[in-house]
């Protein structure tokens, strides 16, 4: 195996593991809450707060990835880890809990580790796919949304969490050994960085775009066990498969997403991707049958996993010097996404006894960036006949249907004698001189 393909694997390996621990609270809190009382509102709580830390820790860890390296990163990040594990396995109060999550989020947090370092062995053409194959790690979730349970019904919760200690060892060493130690570093201060990036509308653009759907397939991950456990009067072992299914569909579309972007025009792709996610929440909206329930769902999966894979393959085009910064704040939005949902429905439920209103703002809002995205992909077109025309020696005019000139080049002016001025407007017989005869149309 080269050096290129092994960073990629441990990498991805590291992302698996990292999603894993991210999402132990929520993955077992049918079980937890059965041992620590909890209100409605502290089990959103508890189940947010490892998105929250994840999501903002995000920014500072993609920036630090360009300045020391993935292995540091991840080595470092695992360590940390043991202690949260530890800590939750033995904690029986709501504190003890929000405590935890608190610095489980530091496995969320790796995520900017693989986006910012892998991109600088692969050339650009290359990027989507690459982008996408790292975030096959969002198959931790999976795993432990589908495993947990299982460990749990068997061992009990506490031991269950335990088990990740174990995990996290081993994967220190794989990193220490075998990470990338000559790693090219980019050491331009945080400051500077920000700077190079906040004015581009672009990058606040694509923050949207991932907070819709990488968060999405958080909130859904985050949600859906106790959803389905409390609403559908499911087996908590049975709401943990159905959840793993949703995951395992997102995290496939994820790759597929990127190889789709390096393929085709990614705007046209998350055209359909937010046209889907449209349609599926207006349908979870009416509270339907646990089949049309899953449909939707699964939609939702589809559709969100192809839109994670896409959008990264714009960042590194855009940002190619500021990779860090740039992938840090938009996988930092996506995780936010997952962050507010959950605790937005279980207020609305609160409140209405339904979660319609809370589906509906999420296909309002993922119409809202389909029409951005659409807006977005004209632009573009804009942009490139606007360059094609800058960057050419021929002299070119621009007409409407109608014959008149709406824009001309610099070497149209030139070569002409006409100015902008005089040329819009106009029509191309300006250029005729009068002395030549031309024969009659047939």
């Amino acid at each position: 195996m080269n050096g290129n393909k092994l960073q990629l694997s441990v990498q991805t390996l590291s992302l698996i593991l990292g999603f894993m621990v991210w999402v132990i609270l929520s993955s077992l809190i049918p079980f937890i809450k059965e041992d620590i009382s909890l209100s409605a509102g502290q089990l959103a709580w508890v189940t947010a707060i490892p998105i929250l830390f994840g999501s903002l820790l995000r920014i500072p860890v993609g920036y630090w990835t360009n300045r020391y390296g993935a292995r540091k990163l991840f080595v470092i990040s695992f360590v940390l880890l043991l202690a949260p594990v530890y800590w939750v396995s033995i904690a029986d109060s709501f504190i003890d809990l929000i405590i935890g999550g608190m610095v489980l989020g530091i496995g969320g947090a790796v995520f900017s580790v693989g986006v910012t370092s892998l991109p600088k062995y692969y050339p650009k053409e290359k990027h989507g796919l690459v982008n996408g194959i790292y975030g096959i790690g969002n198959l931790g979730t999976a795993i432990t949304a589908f495993s947990a349970p299982v460990v749990a019904n068997q061992l009990g919760w506490e031991k269950t969490v335990l088990m990740y200690g174990l995990l996290l060892g081993i994967f220190i060493a794989i990193n220490f050994f075998l990470g990338d130690k000559k790693e090219p570093k980019i050491v331009t201060s945080l400051p500077d960085q920000i700077k190079g990036v906040y004015r581009n509308e672009k990058l606040w653009l694509l923050c949207l775009f991932y907070f819709i759907t990488f968060g999405s397939f958080v909130a859904f991950t985050v949600y859906l066990p106790n959803f389905l456990v409390t609403h559908f009067e499911l087996t908590k072992v049975d709401a943990g498969i159905r959840t793993a299914g949703f995951i395992v569909l997102a995290t496939i579309m994820r790759p597929v997403g990127g190889w789709m972007g390096d393929r085709w025009n990614p705007f046209k792709i998350l055209m359909i991707v937010f046209g889907g996610l449209t349609l599926s929440a207006v349908i979870l909206s009416f509270a339907p049958s646990i089949e049309i329930y899953t449909i939707g769902c699964l939609t939702i999966a589809l559709c969100a996993g192809t839109g994670n894979g896409t959008i990264f393959k714009l960042v590194p085009l855009y940002f190619s010097k500021q990779a860090g910064i740039a992938n840090g704040l938009i996988s930092a939005m996506g995780g936010l996404g997952g962050f507010f949902p959950p605790l937005i429905l279980s207020a609305i439920f609160k409140l209405t006894g339904h979660y319609a209103i809370g589906f509906m703002a999420l296909s309002e809002v993922a119409l809202a960036s389909l029409i951005l995205v659409i807006w977005m992909f004209y632009q573009e077109k804009l942009s490139l006949s606007l360059s094609i025309m800058d960057q050419t020696s021929q002299g070119i005019m621009v007409t409407d249907a109608k014959g008149v000139i709406q824009s001309v080049n610099v070497p149209f002016t030139e070569v002409t004698g006409y100015t902008v001025e005089e040329a819009v407007g106009k029509s191309p017989s300006l250029l005729k001189s009068g002395k030549q005869s031309y024969p009659p149309a047939p």
